[in-house]
């Protein structure tokens, strides 16, 4: 059976992903960054959690060895930081360490089982990745890195491993709570995006299956929005 590894999996888009997977017939494993985090994980035939700091070598390599096999890596795990501290040379690095650096280093971990199997990366960007975000310079320049990112290993190692990204929209998450909590900021995220409303995480689960399946054989170095058309105005 199919094996779906999913950063950032516990919560958020990323358990939606993994329900998806899980629907689609894949043996699915999601990290989290905490204990109590993948403790937290809703109990599913089929999926596992592991605690995972994608910044760690070690903790990286141990995961990927724990896995007998890797047919889809989904790079989900990510940060933001809040009132201006990615302003800050710390928190910007952070955050880069994470959303960037976190996904290059799961990426060539992986690397060596995805090619026996002939698999395939889907890491997920955002819409900033388009964008300027004037309150978050750090997961702006992140995405838009993990979107060029997705393009170079694409080139780089088809046709052997396909490499894709998903760029989500406004999607209700904890990452999100505080524009989803402030009316004015919401209603201008509603108004602007045609589907007139929020995403939800498992909005972003069919596009990643689709991206993982044989159905996209011929697809790599794209960065798909999965926005309500957020994007097309």
């Amino acid at each position: 059976m199919k094996q779906a590894l999913i950063t950032g999996g516990a919560r958020g888009i990323g358990f939606g992903i993994a329900e998806a997977m899980l629907a689609a017939g894949y043996n699915v494993t999601v990290t989290g960054l905490t204990a109590q985090e993948v403790a937290a994980v809703p109990r599913r035939d089929k999926l596992s959690a592991v605690t995972l700091d994608v910044t760690s070598d070690s903790d990286v390599a141990a995961c990927i060895a724990a896995l007998p096999r890797l047919d889809a890596l989904v790079n989900c795990a990510g940060m933001v930081l809040r009132d201006g501290k990615e302003f800050t040379i710390a928190g910007f690095q952070k955050v880069i360490d994470v959303n960037l650096t976190g996904t290059m280093r799961m990426c060539m971990a992986a690397k060596p089982l995805l090619e026996k199997q002939g698999g395939a990366i889907v890491n997920i960007a955002s819409v900033w990745s388009f964008f300027g975000g004037p309150l978050v310079p750090a997961y702006t320049a992140s995405k838009g890195g993990v979107a060029q990112l997705t393009k170079s290993l694409a080139v780089a190692w088809a046709p052997s491993i396909r490499v894709n990204a998903i760029a989500p929209g406004w999607i209700e998450t904890d990452l999100t709570k505080a524009a989803q909590d402030d009316p004015a900021r919401s209603d201008a995220i509603v108004g602007r995006t045609p589907f007139g409303r929020w995403g939800k995480p498992g909005d972003i689960g069919g596009a990643a299956v689709f991206l993982c399946s044989d159905a996209a054989g011929f697809i790599t170095g794209t960065i798909l929005p999965v926005d309500g058309g957020y994007t097309a105005k």
